[in-house]
């Protein structure tokens, strides 16, 4: 079982491109937060500098690209020190209705910076080890994608697709992206250690059984001492090592997997709650309901509501 595919599905990864850029300097541009998603910025010609909200300066060359994970604000330019304005006033002065590329300045175009600027979304109330495990940001360098094969043709191809202007090619990308955003988790693990902990208790042969096994059979009635005993392991030492490599402890995990899993039936199916209850490992819906209104806020079925 491929249990990244099942975290990202689940928590409903979705990519989009929001524009491509052609920005002749002298140029700032600040992104507003932007909630429950991933921004990334793919240099395709020209230099570009990004401050992120926790201080970090990054410079950007072609085939360079930079991920912010978090929906952070942060300010992208042709050079630093540069006085930003926010990205609606930018778009409203040169008049961009969302079509074709985002031009700003009208100087030499061989000069300009041109990009591919997307994001990816997850459903407003998903969570995950992974995604709190995520850093300021995450780059990708052109000589890093070198080492990415999979990756480097991704980034390619997408890029070709935006700049041909032809039908069908923001589809293309959309679903593209997903993929860059999965190859580019992998690639920059070294930059969060956290990340690489969790990526590690994938791996793990014992651990990493363990989360397959919740993860195959989330209504299954798993205690720390049975999925322990599934991997050869002691009871102590099953939930030391699992807590140190995923960040919770196994239970906790369960627990919170159970409602996201819970979650996307709510959205995705037919089933009544009664029917979610059992297939998220809940002995009777009222439990179920407790532990939803506990941890969201409201009751399933009105979050049921407000999805559709």
């Amino acid at each position: 079982m491929d249990i990244l595919n099942d975290i990202l599905d689940t928590l409903d990864l979705r990519g989009a491109l929001y524009f491509r850029t052609d920005f002749t300097g002298p140029w700032a541009v600040r992104v507003p937060e932007f909630g429950s998603a991933a921004r990334f910025h793919l240099v395709m010609q020209g230099q570009l500098h990004v401050k992120t909200a926790c201080g970090a300066e990054l410079t950007l060359g072609p085939g360079d690209l930079v991920m912010i994970p978090k929906g952070w604000s942060h300010v992208l330019a042709d050079a630093p020190g540069r006085r930003a304005p926010e990205l609606e006033t930018v778009l409203e002065a040169v008049g961009y209705d969302g079509q074709g590329v985002l031009r700003v300045g009208d100087g030499d175009p061989t000069a300009s910076t041109q990009m591919l600027c997307g994001h990816f979304t997850f459903r407003e109330r998903a969570d995950h080890p992974i995604l709190r495990a995520l850093p300021d940001h995450i780059l990708i360098t052109a000589a890093m994608r070198l080492r990415e094969p999979l990756l480097d043709e991704m980034l390619r191809l997408a890029a070709r697709r935006a700049f041909a202007d032809r039908l069908g090619s923001e589809a293309a990308i959309t679903r593209l992206s997903e993929i860059v955003f999965i190859e580019v988790l992998r690639a920059g693990i070294g930059q969060s250690p956290e990340l690489m902990g969790l990526m590690e208790a994938f791996r793990d042969r014992q651990i990493g059984k363990a989360l397959e096994l919740i993860h195959r059979d989330p209504d299954k009635g798993w205690t720390v001492e049975s999925l322990a005993s599934e991997v050869a392991m002691s009871r102590s030492r099953f939930a030391e090592r699992f807590s140190q490599l995923v960040g919770v402890g196994p239970m906790t995990y369960l627990s919170d997997w159970r409602l996201q899993k819970a979650l996307a039936l709510l959205e995705r199916s037919q089933s009544t709650v009664q029917e979610i209850a059992g297939k998220a490992g809940y002995s009777s819906p009222a439990a179920f309901t407790r532990a939803f209104a506990g941890k969201f806020g409201l009751a399933p079925t009105e979050y049921r509501r407000r999805a559709a």
